[in-house]
């Protein structure tokens, strides 16, 4: 399709000049002498590019930029003046202009100036379709990543989110518990009809106020009951009720719940009635609650009744190329909160990312990259913006590429397999690669020829 072109000028004859100029382009043209007008019309159709003068009655052609950025920040915008002062210049980029010509323009510079900002305008859009793409095809939910434990995951988490049984999720700090109880309940028909998802960190509170929070109380249970509360119980019926860091709930409030999942009935304290509820319960924890069982600190009957199924979440470390895709996501999410452009992860930053072991699974992750594009100047994230902890880790060059402790790969093998399989989600494209890896093609082209990928 050729590039949809909008003029904007006041002089009527320098219009008519351009589109004489260009008559015999691959462009479809577009004109007006009204700035005002010309919002309007970007509004009301998909430009792929404006080209507008400086100087103009009304509204001058950096304010007129300054409004179309605002309004179409994907829209590359030239501006046309006679007053070709570096200041001027200025002006223009910093209004986001895409590129600045004098006039008298040659008709040529102006037509490669018109190619280069639509097939930047089109790089931008296969870019944002990619990424689409990938994490939709690559994510359960919230849950994103592509490595086989992740797919073995969700392949688990699909088969679950049909059921109603007690589910027991167990994992390191920070892999993301909640989020895959989350996406339980999300993909579950209690959550399709919009259940509520009720969350509590069974390690937060004193016994006597756990069992309040539960299960609610009635009006004088106690000193400062002066009317009935309603529990977490009741306010999860019809819904999930996440029970987070299980394995610290006091050994005496321990029997309450059992009976409360068994019989589907609760008791509020101070309560003579039971209250039936009908509450999915998701439980998980980073301990080792069989240990915890041998050791009496846990109720074996408990732990049977919540871990009918049971989801082992996989350490960050062993998930290999998902550390770079998990970095692009939380790039993008900050830089789109702080309104930074920032775009991409330089190379030596992501073999850094890729080396360091990441004891805080997702949440350290996550953690670095916020700070990484808050102290960033540039638009790609550099080794000096990463925490002190991932830029002095000296990594053995040895990393796990899976949850299997026999497979064992190179630094570099991960980063292999990651760059082929984005270059396959984009059809084949090195440029469009690149720009999602945050690479330049030429380092791109060099590690494809380094890999033996020369095609």
């Amino acid at each position: 399709m050729p590039a949809e072109v909008l003029f904007v000028d006041d002089e009527v004859s320098m219009l008519d000049f351009l589109r004489d100029a260009l008559r015999r382009s691959q462009f479809s043209l577009e004109s007006t002498s009204d700035p005002r007008a010309a919002l309007s019309l970007i509004e009301a159709r998909d430009f792929d590019v404006v080209v507008t003068d400086l100087n103009m009655k009304g509204m001058s052609g950096i304010d007129l930029c300054r409004q179309i950025v605002a309004l179409r920040p994907e829209l590359p915008v030239i501006v046309l003046t006679a007053f070709g002062s570096l200041d001027t210049a200025v002006a223009a980029i910093r209004a986001g202009a895409y590129d600045f010509l004098t006039k008298p323009v040659e008709v040529e510079t102006l037509s490669h100036a018109i190619d280069r900002a639509a097939a930047h305008r089109a790089l931008h859009a296969e870019v944002r379709r990619l990424r689409t793409e990938i994490e939709a095809t690559h994510r359960f939910g919230d849950l994103l990543g592509d490595s086989p434990p992740m797919q073995r995951l969700y392949d688990l988490l699909t088969r679950v989110a049909a059921s109603d049984a007690s589910v027991l999720i167990t994992g390191e700090s920070g892999t993301g518990k909640e989020v895959v109880a989350r996406a339980l309940h999300q993909r579950s028909e209690r959550g399709k009809r919009k259940g509520n998802f009720v969350a509590i960190n069974c390690a937060a509170l004193p016994e006597a106020l756990l069992e309040s929070e539960l299960f609610g109380h009635a009006k004088s249970a106690f000193t400062d009951a002066k009317v009935a509360r309603v529990g977490l119980f009741q306010a999860a019926d019809g819904g999930t009720l996440f029970l987070d860091e299980i394995g610290e709930m006091p050994l005496g409030l321990q029997p309450k719940l059992l009976r409360a999942l068994q019989e589907r009935k609760i008791r509020p304290v101070g309560a003579n009635a039971e209250i039936p509820v009908d509450v999915h319960v998701i439980a998980a924890t980073n301990r080792d609650l069989e240990e915890a069982v041998e050791e009496r600190r846990f109720r074996e009957d408990l732990y049977f009744r919540v871990n009918v199924i049971h989801v082992e979440l996989p350490p960050l470390r062993a998930r290999g190329g998902d550390v770079l895709l998990l970095a692009q996501h939380f790039l993008r999410s900050f830089a789109e909160r702080g309104g930074k452009p920032v775009t991409g992860i330089s190379s030596p930053a992501a073999e850094k990312l890729l080396a360091y072991p990441w004891p805080g699974n997702v949440r350290e992750l996550q953690n670095c990259m916020e700070r990484a594009v808050a102290l960033t100047r540039f638009d790609q994230i550099a080794v000096d913006d990463l925490s002190d902890r991932v830029r002095s880790h000296k990594s053995s060059h040895v990393v796990v590429a899976s949850d299997d402790p026999s497979e064992l790969v190179s630094m570099e093998e991960v980063e292999r397999r990651y760059v082929l399989r984005v270059l396959e989600a984009t059809g084949g494209s090195k440029l469009a690669a690149a720009r999602i890896l945050g690479f330049d093609r030429k380092t791109l082209y060099r590690k494809l020829e380094r890999w033996g990928n020369r095609e």
